[in-house]
């Protein structure tokens, strides 16, 4: 009979298991490593299991770290009634941690995050885009090419466009060329992204402006924007590519602190200097929450300019957890190390949930 314990089942994809099967799908290893580098905050948290677990028992709560191959059979013995499922990686295409939120809904779980449909949403940015548009948000417009084909043309843009693949995030095949001024250069760069990651690219109008992130986490049920961290992330570049995420986390990013190549950005407060842009981001993810369906756990990417014009990028309904950033936000926002704010947060949402009942 299953344990009447209050239960966290975190499910997460770990790097092996993709790289493996990106490889036993035909991708070069070299190439699957990079691909599968997108799952670093599985093995970033790993190290945390414990942590995760003390905080939890403190809490009344149990903790299961699952590998997503193992879910369906561990959700399969769990008691619905009382266990949280945390899906801590999306992806539909590359990544399957999608599967894990539809798992948990076919079995009647109660889940930490958003919608199951948002996390095939947020790995497609062609079709993501066209929804924020569709919801008035200040996205920028994009083209999609496929190996040298325009499938959309973009539109035009004195500033030049910005070219990245579609599906893949963690900077994956964005270098420095991926900002270019002519549309030639955009259609070879999908070639290079086909090549490589059999994937599409948007092309987007360049935007100006400081990179920014904010970060949610919703440790209590009710949390509102008020709770949202922005912030502006400055590396030093315009923007970061993938070499600089590779050297950031996961087991690349190990090798990287150990040969002293890690460069971790600054993060400065966007109200501190620029609050008419802080209350705009803030705007915005309140139309994500009420209208797109964003909850519990989410980050969102921009570009501010100088006269505070804010655009919106992307969103992440699984964003990097163990990152330097949200372990900031939740020390800043929550003044909680990442293992307590998580725990903090599956007590709380199964707390509201037993009250309720």
């Amino acid at each position: 009979m299953p344990s009447r314990k209050p239960r966290l089942i975190l499910v997460h994809e770990p790097e092996k298991a993709c790289f493996d099967r990106l490889v036993a799908d035909g991708h070069a290893p070299e190439r699957a490593v990079e691909i599968a580098s997108y799952l670093a905050q599985s093995t970033d948290l790993a190290a945390e299991f414990e942590a995760l677990g003390r905080a939890c028992q403190a809490r009344g709560l149990s903790f299961t770290p699952v590998a997503l191959d193992d879910a369906a059979s561990v959700l399969a013995g769990a008691d619905p009634d009382t266990t949280l499922v945390w899906t801590l990686t999306d992806g539909i295409a590359y990544f399957r941690g999608g599967a894990a939120p539809a798992l948990a809904r076919l079995g009647g779980f109660k889940t930490i995050g958003s919608d199951d449909a948002l996390f095939a949403l947020c790995q497609d940015k062609f079709r993501s885009g066209a929804v924020l548009g569709a919801l008035g948000l200040p996205v920028p417009r994009a083209g999609l090419a496929r190996d040298g084909q325009w499938l959309v043309e973009p539109p035009a843009s004195a500033a030049g466009w910005f070219v990245k693949p579609n599906r893949l995030g963690a900077k994956i095949g964005i270098w420095p060329d991926s900002r270019c001024s002519d549309l030639g250069l955009a259609l070879e760069l999908s070639r290079r992204v086909f090549s490589a990651y059999r994937d599409d690219v948007v092309v987007q109008p360049y935007v100006a402006g400081r990179n920014v992130r904010a970060s949610f986490l919703g440790l209590v049920p009710d949390a509102g924007v008020e709770a949202l961290g922005v912030a502006f992330v400055d590396s030093g570049a315009d923007f970061q590519t993938m070499a600089d995420s590779l050297a950031l986390y996961g087991e690349t990013g190990e090798a990287a602190k150990a040969t002293g190549h890690y460069a971790e950005p600054e993060l400065v407060a966007v109200a501190d200097s620029q609050p008419v842009a802080d209350a705009r981001i803030r705007a915005i993810a309140e139309r994500l929450m009420s209208g797109l369906g964003l909850r519990d756990v989410f980050s969102i990417d921009l570009r501010v300019e100088a006269d505070d014009t804010v655009h919106l990028i992307e969103f992440e309904v699984c964003p990097g957890l163990p990152c330097f950033d949200f372990r900031a936000y939740c020390r800043q926002q929550w003044d909680l190390d990442l293992a307590e704010a998580m725990a903090e947060t599956a007590a709380s949402r199964l707390a509201s949930q037993v009250h309720r009942a």
